[in-house]
């Protein structure tokens, strides 16, 4: 587990399973149907149970009948879940890196990180938006998110007290650290 403070926000590191985060909010790396599917999105619709799928097709028939945006955010309530709300957002499927993925990733994380903050949530978990079936280089992709929620945090201080990145597996940890370790050296 690495940590890093910003102001009077914790930024944590940490390997785990995002759908056991007691956060106000975990952060679920959806498509843009907005109807669970494999990977993160998947697994947080099952622990959640049915309301997130209710409260998703309602937003789908309401606000997003053509699906959620890339880059995009809404929220739901968390079920099952330890956390309160599930905040929805698409990342951008990897074609190279030259059709403004790294633009669309940092949208996924401001937006929801955004939302946090409208909804006066104090803590919110992150998986590694858009690394698994969606193909994005998690090095890249790192390095944009830990990149973004830096930002944010700067812009809008005191707004939250942490913000987790939760990863799957050692090897996503310590590509994420050794980011943050660049990130936070540079600064």
């Amino acid at each position: 587990m690495t940590d890093l403070q910003i102001a009077s926000t914790r930024l944590r590191l940490t390997r785990g399973d995002i759908t056991q985060q007691d956060v106000d909010a975990i952060v679920n790396a959806a498509n843009s149907g907005l109807m669970g599917g494999g990977g993160v999105d998947g697994a947080i619709h099952r622990a959640g149970g049915p309301i997130i799928l209710d409260q998703c097709q309602e937003l789908r028939r309401t606000a997003y009948p053509g699906g959620l945006p890339t880059g995009q955010a809404v929220i739901t309530a968390g079920g099952r879940l330890k956390a309160r709300y599930v905040i929805h957002t698409v990342g951008p499927i990897w074609y190279g890196g030259q059709s403004g993925e790294p633009e669309l990733l940092a949208g996924a994380y401001r937006t929801s990180l955004l939302l946090a903050v409208e909804k006066g949530l104090r803590t919110i978990a992150f998986p590694a938006i858009s690394t698994g079936i969606y193909g994005y280089p998690i090095e890249q992709a790192a390095r944009v998110a830990l990149d973004t929620v830096i930002g944010v945090v700067k812009a809008q201080p005191g707004r939250l007290d942490e913000i987790r990145m939760v990863l799957f597996s050692d090897q996503d940890l310590a590509v994420y650290e050794t980011a943050l370790a660049s990130l936070a050296g540079g600064e």
